[in-house]
């Protein structure tokens, strides 16, 4: 295989993510297709469409020539009217047809995976005409996939793969976001300790330490002291992250401890993605 070895993790996660996907909706029924999931405005169908619609984007597709209703509601931004069309484009396919389309993208992705050559320095498209390197673009791709995986998993009532490789992605990438959310976003005191303590299928413990400046850095060693704690179970600190639930709705499920004007503030700040 001559993928480099830096990009054969995110396309592992990814193959495992759209393999249990195709699973997960092959054997579903029409209606079953138009479920809620946790994804804002988004049914089963349109989950689908997204993760398809991510995959020929990666492909290089030209993206579809459409004029998106004014009515949708959930979308209020550049970012998510560009994701949209992808989906809207989709919204009156029938099952059969979104199975054969999402099993012949994979077939076509397995393809170009098999053949990726290039270094992961390599400069490559992304969302509204950035740039972004090609490691960064296949692990943003794997991350997206898994968490699409996680609301089609919620909706169909199939809980799993909370401890895959796509999980062990997703660690890295909300982790790498998580000093602007304490730091920045939730404007947390200079030369402060804030410790997160994560159980569960994925499990870990960091701490994000505020320097003099303001600045927060991500460290694995304890802090004594902290000004706060955060207690809390891996898969809601996915769902929180991506914006699929409130704190209010998983208060039960989240232990603060220390200042209760920070936790408060980390926890409103929490979602990075959605």
């Amino acid at each position: 295989m001559s993928l480099h070895p830096t990009l054969q993790p995110y396309a592992d996660a990814w193959t495992h993510s759209i393999e249990a996907i195709s699973e997960l909706v092959n054997p579903l029924v029409e209606g079953e297709w138009n479920r809620r999931t946790p994804c804002p405005g988004w049914s089963v169908r349109d989950v689908v469409s997204h993760v398809i619609g991510l995959d020929c984007e990666m492909l290089g597709d030209p993206r579809p020539i459409h004029t998106l209703p004014r009515d949708l509601y959930h979308v209020t931004n550049d970012i998510q009217r560009y994701m949209e069309m992808q989906v809207d484009v989709r919204r009156h396919h029938t099952a059969p047809e979104m199975t054969s389309e999402l099993e012949y993208v994979i077939i076509r992705r397995n393809r170009q995976l098999r053949n990726e050559s290039r270094d992961p320095g390599t400069k490559v498209r992304g969302p509204l005409g950035s740039e972004l390197t090609l490691a960064e673009s296949m692990r943003r791709h794997a991350f997206d996939v898994w968490v699409h995986e996680q609301d089609l998993r919620t909706a169909l009532g199939r809980p799993g793969n909370l401890d895959s490789p796509g999980a062990h992605v997703a660690r890295d990438v909300l982790l790498d976001a998580l000093p602007d959310v304490v730091a920045v976003k939730a404007d947390a005191p200079r030369s402060s300790a804030i410790v997160f303590d994560i159980h569960g299928p994925v499990e870990f413990l960091r701490t994000i330490r505020v320097d003099i400046q303001g600045r927060g850095t991500l460290e694995t060693a304890p802090a004594l002291g902290p000004a706060a704690t955060l207690t809390l179970d891996w898969e809601t600190y996915v769902r929180l992250a991506c914006g699929r639930v409130t704190p209010e709705a998983v208060a039960d499920r989240v232990k603060a401890e220390g200042d209760p004007e920070l936790t408060g503030a980390i926890l409103r700040n929490f979602t990075v993605t959605q």
